[in-house]
């Protein structure tokens, strides 16, 4: 089949789109629900691609702070996405790519630098066709051989800076046709406590919204925290010109890995593949997902596990390390309490009881992050760990800091310290100026552009037989997501591995250290990479299984 680009017909693949959309309010959850989609479809033997189209201006969220956007999800390719990719990865085990991250800024670049090529061959630039093409292509390129695209569109619909993204998609709504072309609409039905009725109105305002700019939405997810009558949901069948059977109870659940089986069993997949004529009445097998969450609802244990780091008020910014936690919990069978612990509240200068606040924790975690606020207080977690032999994973700026808290405090060097925070004698961490990657060599020169410029994606290290790193993965050559700017300075290794911290991982040239271990600690370790980009649900990550195991046998002796 043929799509017109700026005039052209332009072959597209076989694939059946997907577009989400949300109204009302954000957060309902679209991200959720374009991954349970995606998911529900897998379980019927396709095969699915997840991608997010992004309103705002950002190229991507690399330089957003975690506070705006929440965390920052990395993927192989080295691609700064937003956290529902996270979700579309942990949901259905397929790798997203830079393909699948799609914003205006990134869009606005592109069309802007074929206008300074020419390309346009004199037209005026617009956002129809031009920016809207774009968005199509964007949409339709790089699908594989996908038999599903799921194209989740940020933001509410009524935004300003969302319009040519629905522009495009209803253009392909007509150029696609039905059988190839499905709109599903996230919105919420409150209940208003005074009325004692849950409310309508809201879901028809947002549709009208929706369908002024050209859409009809085929199906409604209506976000709940109760159940919806059958006349509510008759009546929003009615107002928003769709089928009663198509209007989807979305209530709040106990565990996100729960809505696809909330979803199937109010019909959601049946009609999808009703829509697009395709067989619907052999049930998905949903078994693997029956037994996450059985696990996560019937767990045989508990333990606690401390995340000291700098923007605990915001746990999206964590959000894969917190998933990750939990799906340590499920290899292990027990349920992971998770504690947020905003490290400013430890420094040395607010003279907190350490034994109060951490004593308790059966494992402590130090997540990644940017700039010395918040550094005393993670310093003084780490040394707590490492004197009380409490559980501990480091993670990116997390491995710096116990790198700095070893020279410090067992090699008695006072001035070891990062160049991130200011001019060292002891640079035992600093900035990474140039890498390989694969076969190239990246470099970076301080004062440039700051977004996209780190070491970014999926890198291989080597680990040392024997050690509790190895022991973890298994293998002696793995590979993890990277994010960062400053490195561990190799050359002070010596000085470590006599203060008792091994260098248990390398990169594949040996020069950059990738994992380091205390020799005389029950399980002490910390990565530069970040692993917990790489844990799913059905396949928890080792190092995660690894550290809640240690947490766990630490809680026994406890």
């Amino acid at each position: 089949m043929n799509v017109a680009l700026l005039g052209k017909e332009v072959e597209v693949s076989t694939a059946r789109f997907i577009f989400v959309t949300g109204g009302v309010v954000s957060s309902l959850g679209k991200g959720i629900a374009a991954a349970s989609i995606g998911t529900l479809l897998q379980a019927r033997g396709y095969k699915v691609k997840l991608r997010k189209l992004e309103p705002y201006i950002n190229v991507d969220p690399g330089t957003m702070s975690p506070y705006q956007h929440g965390e920052v999800y990395v993927t192989d390719d080295g691609a700064e996405t937003d956290l529902d990719l996270g979700h579309y990865e942990r949901f259905t085990g397929v790798t997203t790519t830079q393909y699948d991250a799609v914003s205006t800024g990134k869009i606005y670049s592109e069309v802007i630098a074929r206008e300074r090529r020419g390309d346009y061959l004199g037209a005026t630039v617009q956002v129809i066709p031009h920016i809207t093409d774009a968005i199509k292509q964007a949409i339709l390129s790089h699908i594989d051989d996908a038999d599903f695209v799921v194209c989740e569109i940020g933001g509410t619909v009524g935004d300003i800076e969302g319009l040519p993204f629905l522009e495009a998609i209803r253009q392909l709504k007509n150029e696609l046709g039905d059988r190839r072309e499905i709109a599903v609409h996230v919105t919420l039905v409150p209940y208003i406590p005074a009325a004692g009725e849950l409310k309508t109105k809201p879901t028809q305002h947002s549709v009208k919204e929706l369908q002024s700019k050209g859409i009809q939405p085929d199906i409604l997810l209506c976000r709940s925290d109760r159940l919806i009558g059958k006349d509510e949901r008759r009546k929003l069948a009615l107002f928003c010109n769709i089928k009663t059977d198509s209007v989807i109870e979305a209530l709040d659940v106990s565990t996100i890995y729960e809505a696809p089986l909330t979803y199937h069993e109010e019909g959601l997949d049946r009609q999808i593949c009703l829509h697009f004529g395709l067989e619907s009445n052999t049930p998905p097998d949903l078994s693997i997902w029956r037994n996450v969450v059985d696990r996560i609802k019937r767990p045989e244990g508990k333990v606690t596990i401390g995340v000291v780091g700098k923007y605990v008020e915001l746990p999206d910014a964590y959000k894969s390390i917190f998933e990750a936690l939990i799906h340590g919990g499920i290899a292990n069978n027990v349920k992971v309490d998770v504690e947020w612990i905003q490290s400013e509240d430890l420094d040395e200068g607010n003279k907190v009881n350490l034994i109060e606040r951490l004593g308790h924790l059966h494992g402590i975690l130090i997540p990644g992050g940017f700039g010395e606020r918040g550094t005393q207080g993670m310093l003084e977690a780490i040394q707590f760990a490492r004197q009380r032999k409490i559980p501990f994973l480091g993670i990116c700026l997390g491995m710096q800091l116990a790198v700095i808290e070893t020279m410090r405090n067992v090699a008695g060097i006072l001035e070891a310290n990062s160049t991130e925070f200011g001019n060292t004698p002891v640079p035992v961490v600093g900035m990474l100026t140039e890498w390989m990657k694969g076969e190239t060599l990246v470099k970076h020169l301080p004062g440039g552009d700051m977004g996209g410029t780190m070491r970014l994606g999926a890198y291989e290290c080597q680990l040392k037989p024997g050690s509790k790193s190895y022991e973890a993965y298994g293998s002696g050559t793995i590979s993890e997501r990277h994010r960062h700017r400053y490195e561990v300075n190799a050359n002070y290794g010596n000085v470590l591995e006599e203060a008792g911290m091994l260098i248990s991982g390398t990169s594949m040239d040996g020069e950059l250290p990738e994992m380091v271990e205390l020799q005389d600690h029950p399980w002490f370790l910390a990565t530069q990479a970040h692993p917990e980009l790489k844990s799913r649900p059905f396949k928890p990550h080792p190092l995660f299984a690894a550290f809640v195991k240690a947490a766990l046998e630490q809680e026994r002796l406890v």
